[in-house]
C-alpha cells in the first residue's frame, strides 16, 4: 500500500510541475507580445495572430498533462478496487470455508 500512495504522490509532483512550466510559458508569451506592442503598437495584431499558435501549443500541453493524469489514477483506482476484493476471498479460501 505504500507504493501505491507514492504512486498517487507522484501523479501530482508530475502534473503539477508541468503545468507550472506551462504557465510560465504562457506568461513569458504574452509577457514578450505585450511588450513588443507596446514599443511598435503598429504591429500589435501581427503579434497577437504570432502569439496564438505558440499559446495553443502550451495550452495542449497542460491538457495533455491533466488527461495524462486522469488516465494514471484511474489505472492505480482499479489496482486498488482488484487486490481489496481479493484479500476477503483468500482469507475464506485459507480458513477452509
Amino acid at each position: 500500500m505504500t507504493y501505491l500512495g507514492l504512486g498517487y504522490i507522484g501523479i501530482g509532483v508530475g502534473v503539477g510541475i508541468c503545468l507550472i512550466g506551462a504557465a510560465l510559458g504562457i506568461g513569458k508569451l504574452a509577457s514578450s507580445a505585450l511588450e513588443g506592442a507596446a514599443r511598435q503598437p503598429e504591429a500589435a495584431g501581427s503579434l497577437q495572430t504570432m502569439m496564438i499558435i505558440p499559446a495553443a501549443m502550451i495550452e495542449g500541453l497542460g491538457l495533455l498533462a491533466l488527461v495524462i493524469a486522469f488516465m494514471a489514477v484511474n489505472t492505480l483506482n482499479k489496482g486498488v478496487s482488484s487486490a481489496a476484493g481479493a484479500a476477503p476471498a483468500a482469507a475464506e479460501q485459507a480458513a477452509g470455508h
